[in-house]
């Protein structure tokens, strides 16, 4: 009950700053010394908390909504965040870094049920301005006994960022894009490849069967465009679109760890696109500002 309290506030002041001019947001932000990636563990933990502060981050009056499933705007969040279920929504942060005005999360969620998310929030002037996100329900561990969010956390190589992120296009452009397996091993570590995919197992012959499987059984894997690229350090996600299983419109969030210019670890999540007439913003799931 508490919990649910906790929500419906939240919700409310929600749908109040949605309403009211962005005058309070700028004394928040002068005032809270937080980088950007801290603003963001915050609002998610607001989740948990119901701290209203934490709703000061958002610019109330350019909130821009990717998720298809939410109306635009702070008042489209809000009415989620009023139609929760009793015991309310659980954010845990495993993993977050911060790109120039990207911040990336990856997130055990417990939100409308436990689902695994990716979120990307976009800042101006020190406030979100825009979400994008991709959530799947949680799994069994795959065939390796990994699951879709354990596995190393720490970021490292801080000045490697630059070369991470061209490691990971080229292995999108060459590998998911053109299917050309010839620098595969380059691009990838066979030795010591982790996989967090629930239905694939660890190393390349991992990755090789469930391409064979797809194959076998008329099932496709299939990127069209990679729609934005971020990183920090060792950790790198990519954002693609394609086709998946039986043919179905998907976004790809690919979230890769890489040591000495190899990929070395993957997560991932899937979702549906749904049609057109289902969306619930205009913003489409993608339109990222390069």
């Amino acid at each position: 009950m508490k919990k649910h309290t906790l929500l419906i506030t939240l919700s409310m002041s929600l749908l109040v700053l949605a309403g009211c001019q962005n005058v309070s947001n700028t004394s928040i932000v002068s005032e809270s010394g937080l980088s950007n990636k801290e603003k963001v563990l915050a609002l998610l933990d607001s989740f948990n908390t119901g701290d209203k502060q934490a709703i000061g981050y958002i610019n109330s009056q350019k909130y821009i909504q990717h998720n298809l499933a939410v109306a635009d705007g702070l008042a489209g969040f809000g009415a989620v965040m009023t139609n929760a279920p009793a015991q309310g929504f659980k954010a845990d942060v495993i993993r977050a870094f911060e790109d120039g005005d990207y911040v990336v999360t990856h997130t055990n969620y417990d939100f409308f049920g436990p689902k695994v998310g990716f979120d990307v929030f976009r800042f101006e002037n020190g406030l979100i301005v825009e979400h994008w996100d991709n959530l799947a329900p949680i799994t069994p561990p795959n065939p390796s006994g990994r699951t879709q969010l354990d596995g190393e956390r720490g970021l490292t190589d801080l000045d490697k960022t630059a070369i991470n992120k061209q490691v990971v296009e080229q292995f999108a452009n060459e590998v998911l894009l053109a299917g050309k397996m010839d620098n595969l091993a380059t691009l990838v570590n066979p030795q010591k490849y982790l996989q967090h995919n629930s239905q694939v197992a660890d190393g390349l012959d991992g990755l090789a069967a469930a391409l064979k499987y797809f194959a076998d059984n008329g099932l496709v894997m299939q990127y069209d465009k990679v729609h934005k690229v971020l990183g920090k350090g060792n950790f790198v996600l990519l954002i693609s679109e394609g086709k998946f299983g039986t043919g179905d419109h998907v976004a790809y969030y690919d979230l890769f760890r890489l040591e000495n210019r190899q990929i070395v670890e993957h997560w991932d999540v899937i979702q549906n696109i749904p049609e057109r007439s289902e969306w619930k913003n205009e913003n489409g799931k993608f339109q990222f500002k390069h």
